[in-house]
């Protein structure tokens, strides 16, 4: 009774969105493909597995639906991997797979960071984290899990979503796993500021250090970063737990997250 009690006066927050075909989720060679069937186009499937049934014995003459997904393991919420960034890290040790994150990273205070007025492109700095955990009166915590707050999590499936938002550079992540923090989130499509102003960027300096560059903190301090999440807005800065148990794919660069917070 005491834990139903418990359960029941828990908030749960979705923070993943939905895989769909949609567009404008990812850049076109990336984008998910979903082919759906439903339970009348399975009676052939389910016939052919139980030889002399009858349609006519299906409850509602209607057998199972489902779907055939062409994905990659970054499509929808997800999370990142060590070994998406490099194949080295934590001081040259192997990088990890996805299935080899640590699980006790994946249930643990979160934090969120409103960094919604930014300007698209903005590459965040360890001082921006600064202001943002003084302004709240948080102090990170090791192991506490960080979500960005960007303009991009209102535009998810539009056609502005790929470059809206901004990104967080190396300097910062850095600054927070140093913190002890290993497990990062963001609701923009990529943890660094989208690629057209990097890109832009790049043309003009010719520096290559700044491509990647909050992902590529991972070469020096192994950690797990989520993309594509949804409804930061609907978190308060901290006091809640994140759930975000990565699927378990071999040495894979990612996996899917059903991301939650719970309040």
């Amino acid at each position: 009774m005491e834990i139903q009690n418990f359960i029941k006066n828990l908030k749960f927050i979705d923070l993943s969105v939905s895989l769909q075909n949609n567009p404008y989720t990812d850049p076109p060679p990336l984008l998910p493909q979903i082919d759906y069937f439903d339970h009348k186009e399975g009676i052939d499937e389910m016939i052919a597995n139980f030889p002399g049934l009858d349609i006519a014995d299906i409850p509602g003459q209607e057998a199972w639906a489902g779907e055939f997904l062409k994905i990659t393991t970054h499509s929808g919420t997800h999370m990142d991997a060590p070994w998406h960034y490099s194949s080295t890290t934590d001081g040259g040790k192997p990088s990890y797979g996805i299935d080899e994150l640590p699980l006790d990273w994946c249930l643990r205070p979160g934090v969120k960071l409103d960094f919604r007025h930014f300007e698209d492109g903005y590459v965040a700095t360890a001082q921006d984290i600064q202001n943002e955990l003084d302004r709240i009166g948080y102090t990170l915590n090791p192991l506490d899990i960080v979500l960005v707050n960007t303009a991009a999590g209102a535009k998810f499936g539009e056609p502005e979503y790929l470059d809206t938002g901004c990104g967080i550079g190396r300097e910062a992540t850095l600054w927070m796993l140093e913190q002890g923090v290993r497990v990062v989130g963001t609701d923009a499509w990529s943890w660094d500021a989208p690629f057209s102003f990097t890109r832009q960027r790049f043309m003009e300096s010719k520096d290559a250090s700044i491509i990647w560059e909050g992902h590529k903190a991972g070469r020096d301090i192994g950690y797990g970063q989520m993309e594509k999440l949804s409804n930061l807005e609907s978190l308060p800065p901290f006091g809640f737990m994140v759930s975000c148990f990565p699927y378990k794919i071999k040495h894979a660069s990612a996996g899917f997250v059903r991301a939650v917070a719970i309040l």
